[in-house]
């Protein structure tokens, strides 16, 4: 059985090419001034996000790793 993927999804990747996108447009002056206000709200929105995705990402991986000193010394066989 093959696996489906749903193509209306959107990742985090997808979130951050757009806001890529909306980088080099403005780089290259694609937008005009009436539309730069709407522009960087939606810029300004997807960056806050994407940093609060790797901040708790960042956090989850920091514990995993301090969790698995704790799991080692805890499987050690303790003398008697």
């Amino acid at each position: 059985m093959t696996e489906q993927t749903n193509t209306n999804e959107l990742t985090i990747t997808d979130l951050a090419l757009a806001r890529a996108v909306i980088e080099t447009a403005t780089e290259r002056g694609v937008f005009k001034a009436n539309e730069l206000a709407s522009v960087g709200g939606l810029y300004n929105k997807l960056d806050a996000f994407l940093k609060e995705v790797e901040a708790q990402a960042k956090a989850a991986k920091e514990g995993a790793e301090n969790a698995q000193p704790e799991a080692a010394a805890e499987e050690e066989p303790k003398d008697a």
